[in-house]
């Protein structure tokens, strides 16, 4: 497939598989409204004008709108915000509170029932996982981590007593942590056991805590800066550095202090270029601010990642509930920003989402429903925060007419609506500013190349 037509079908399955997540949410609100016979205007994807629409024999507008980030259905009988949905009919009839904390709760409801389904088909056709299998590339003669005792070819087994068994699970538990000194199981090659208290290290670009340790692995060229010694030698972005003045290179942490030992000395240094290898010959030169060797390139994980399918794929019940409990620990992390460093910044907002399942969908169409399950189940418990403008608002609004016996001035409720779905908005520009930031960080996700190989014979 071309390059081209490949982004092509890959950008209309994002905004297929995120409609769809969209659209199982909003049919849940239309399917209860229509069983408790409530009157429906409307069943919108998307925001904003109008691209195309049709109404149905029940009279209900059914619209694609141009801005797809939600959807709604109106109902006049439950109080909604004028400024999203449109100017509400005040002579419709009044819902119990219980109608509309039934209605409100379907479509989160519906999203949960969506991500078990998904979640079984995962189950069912198995699910490509990277082999990066957690066994440590390099550790720096003199640094902490071998001083604790962690060498080349130890395998980590758990950080902060949850088992991991590869660098995104390694990194993911590190990052969220409540703590700067992690609690680290190595399994050395012997076959022996220890349980490790490392020092984690905060990235002031990437705004996360990782472990000095890396995979094993050759990393590739992710930048270079103009004028540089690695632009005089010939580097590419994409290339695969091999070896660096005669040692092989197995991680980025190892290659950056190879460079860094040899300020001003020509280095013999060998890249894999398109399956090619080739030979150049780059002179680091002295950074005075920190006394060691540069040469002006970012590197970073290999741009080539090979995937095994899991036959069968986790369990659905793992698949939903560690969605939900990695929501849990983020927002415990977020809590707890003092010793997490896990803040707002580190949210995914709708550029890093679109771009994260582009990624899936390129890698395989498994891996990209696996994806849909987190985002159902996200999907589902975002929206029942107690925010008017959610459908939490309106199961909290609903429960306090119950507790008072009064029901809440259409007035108040549209007013509250609109202040927070401002303040809603304010707070997804900010993550729009923090998804544009990260936009070389993404570039690097679709610079990779990818291959899936079947499963192991058992």
């Amino acid at each position: 497939m071309s390059a081209p037509i490949e982004w092509i079908v890959v950008a209309l399955g994002v905004v297929l598989l995120f409609s769809l997540a969209i659209f199982v949410h909003e049919y849940g609100h239309y399917r209860v409204a229509r069983l408790l016979g409530l009157r429906i205007d409307g069943f919108s994807i998307g925001f904003g004008p109008k691209l195309i629409g049709w109404t149905d024999r029940q009279g209900v507008l059914w619209a694609i709108r141009c801005l797809p980030l939600g959807g709604f259905v109106k109902l006049p009988q439950m109080v909604t915000s004028e400024m999203v949905e449109g100017r509400s009919d005040p002579d419709a009839a009044p819902i119990s509170p219980w109608a509309k904390i039934a209605v409100a709760i379907a479509g989160p409801a519906m999203n949960i029932v969506f991500a078990l389904v998904l979640a079984c088909i995962v189950w069912w056709v198995g699910l490509p996982v990277a082999l990066n299998h957690s066994i440590v590339g390099y550790v720096k003669p003199d640094s902490n981590e071998a001083q604790l005792g962690i060498r080349e070819g130890d395998r980590i087994t758990s950080v902060n007593g949850k088992a991991v068994t590869n660098w995104e699970e390694i990194q993911t538990e590190t990052a969220l942590a409540l703590t700067n000194v992690i609690r680290v199981g190595i399994t050395h090659p012997d076959g022996s056991n220890a349980l490790l208290s490392v020092p984690a290290e905060y990235h002031a670009d990437l705004k996360f805590k990782y472990l000095k340790l890396g995979p094993r692995d050759h990393p590739s060229v992710h930048g270079i800066q103009s004028g540089s010694p690695a632009e005089k030698a010939g580097l590419q972005v994409g290339d695969d550095l091999v070896s660096f003045n005669g040692v092989q290179v197995v991680g980025q942490r190892q290659l950056v202090d190879l460079i860094q030992r040899r300020p001003s000395l020509p280095s013999d240094i060998e890249v894999v270029r398109n399956g090619t290898r080739l030979q150049l010959k780059v002179t680091p030169y002295l950074d005075l601010a920190d006394n060691v060797g540069r040469i002006g390139v970012t590197i970073g994980p290999s741009d080539k990642l090979t995937y095994t399918v899991q036959r069968p794929g986790p369990t659905p019940w793992k698949q939903v509930v560690g969605s939900a409990e990695r929501i849990v620990q983020f927002v415990q992390a977020m809590t707890h920003r003092k010793e997490s460093r896990v803040g707002v910044e580190n949210l995914n907002g709708p550029i890093r989402i679109f771009s994260l399942l582009a990624s899936e969908l390129r890698v395989d169409l498994r891996r990209a429903l696996a994806l849909m399950v987190v985002l159902n189940v996200n999907l589902a418990l975002l929206n029942l925060l107690p925010l008017p403008v959610l459908d939490g608002g309106h199961i909290l609004f609903s429960l306090l007419e119950i507790i008072t016996f009064r029901r809440i001035p259409p007035r108040l409720h549209e007013i509250v609506t609109l202040a927070s779905g401002v303040l809603l908005l304010a707070f997804m520009l900010f993550v729009l500013v923090n998804d544009v930031r990260g936009i070389p960080l993404i570039r690097s996700l679709f610079r990779q190349e990818t291959v899936v190989q079947p499963a192991p014979a058992p």
